[in-house]
């Protein structure tokens, strides 16, 4: 049933007419919308594990390769927040700090004068006000004398009251200090036992490639294992497809226009070449490998809706984008994926990082454009070089 359907369905049902409770249909609307999003997500992830179960069954080293990789992404993704934290916990720390500096020299400013009002007091003697009145001056001058001497006792009072706040307040930002040098204590204990996650993860991972390699050292082995890899992606595409039929994507241009006015997802070098032969001339590359740093932002080339992100045998962690009238974007090899499907994605949105997972042995990016479940060459598309060196 398409969406039109089911909001007229709940219409019928609510008995709701047209131009009566507008806001309750389009709440109405919302929640299917949500409803039908979390749906799809959800055969989408079923989809998923069904494919996991099929490679583990022709596999059980790439089974244990994509636990190993996905686990080291997600610590990469943990050390980043970490280290976002202790950032921010670092500029709070510097601006307490510059703020108590600030507070440390209005307090010896202020007690400063605090000493010469008081050794004045002294000089003039304990009872200055009696003194005043005894002293047989002007009565005239004399109340002005009063009236002077209540204004600097005032003032006084006032430096006095002042002086209290400030010292109250630069307690206040001495234990906030403390609190944030304890917190960077506890930031750095946890992204050591982080780091030590990583590098356990990063061995078990060498090992499992390692395994790999030996188990397809056979150039035979190796095609068989590259063309099942294809079928599984070609069925994910078109399962896919399948699902996503009934949620059409619209921009202000449709994807075939863009042809040739496209931005490569990340500056690169090009280290394979769509249609190039891989294994032994038996399979070739559907796509493009752009070999470019760890951790380099990867970005969507035009407007559309993530419909995959997660781990795939043979792309590593891979996103993939719906953009309309059959078009898919494909970014593969990926260190960590920073979207989920169902979001919407617009030019240059960062959807990932440069990485080297689904076994590779250096870091680059798979990128591949469909058709369908067929691929196209991307450089009849893609053709301007990302600001900046991507």
């Amino acid at each position: 049933m398409s969406p039109i359907l089911r909001v007229l369905l709940l219409l019928v049902v609510l008995g709701l007419m047209p131009g009566d409770g507008l806001r309750a249909q389009n709440d109405g609307l919302s929640r299917i919308k949500e409803q039908e999003l979390q749906e799809v997500r959800e055969r989408i992830s079923r989809l998923k594990k069904s494919m996991d179960e099929r490679a583990a069954e022709r596999d059980r080293v790439t089974a244990e390769l994509q636990a190993s990789e996905v686990s080291i992404s997600e610590t990469r993704l943990q050390l980043k927040e970490l280290q976002r934290q202790k950032d921010f916990s670092e500029r709070k720390k510097l601006k307490l700090e510059e703020r108590l500096a600030e507070l440390q020299t209005k307090l010896d400013l202020e007690a400063g004068q605090l000493a010469a009002q008081v050794r004045a007091a002294y000089v003039n003697g304990g009872q200055e006000r009696i003194k005043l009145l005894l002293n047989q001056q002007d009565p005239a001058e004399v109340g002005r004398l009063l009236a002077y001497h209540r204004y600097l006792s005032d003032y006084r009072a006032d430096n006095i009251e002042e002086m209290n706040a400030h010292v109250a307040e630069a307690a206040q930002v001495r234990d906030e200090v403390a609190a944030e040098e304890s917190r960077l204590e506890r930031l750095a204990r946890a992204r050591y036992a982080e780091l030590g996650e990583l590098n356990t993860a990063q061995e078990k991972r060498r090992d499992l490639l390692a395994a790999l390699q030996q188990r397809m050292s056979e150039e035979g082995a190796e095609i068989e294992r590259l063309a099942a890899q294809e079928k599984d992606l070609a069925r994910l595409i078109a399962e896919l497809t399948s699902i996503l039929s009934d949620y059409p994507i619209t921009s202000e241009e449709p994807f075939s226009a863009m042809k040739g006015r496209l931005t490569w997802p990340v500056a690169g070098q090009l280290l394979h070449d769509y249609g190039q032969p891989r294994i032994g001339g038996g399979v070739k590359w559907n796509g493009v490998v752009l070999g470019a740093q760890h951790g380099r932002e990867v970005r969507t080339i035009y407007h559309g809706r993530v419909v995959f992100a997660d781990w795939l045998a043979g792309l590593g962690l891979l996103v993939i984008v719906d953009h309309g009238e059959g078009y898919m974007t494909l970014y593969g090899y990926n260190e960590s994926i920073l979207t989920n499907a169902g979001d919407w994605v617009a030019p240059g949105d960062v959807i990932a990082t440069v990485g080297d997972t689904g076994g590779q042995q250096r870091a680059g990016l798979y990128f591949e454009i469909r058709k369908g479940t067929e691929p196209v060459n991307p450089r009849g598309w893609v053709t301007r070089q990302p600001q900046g060196g991507g």
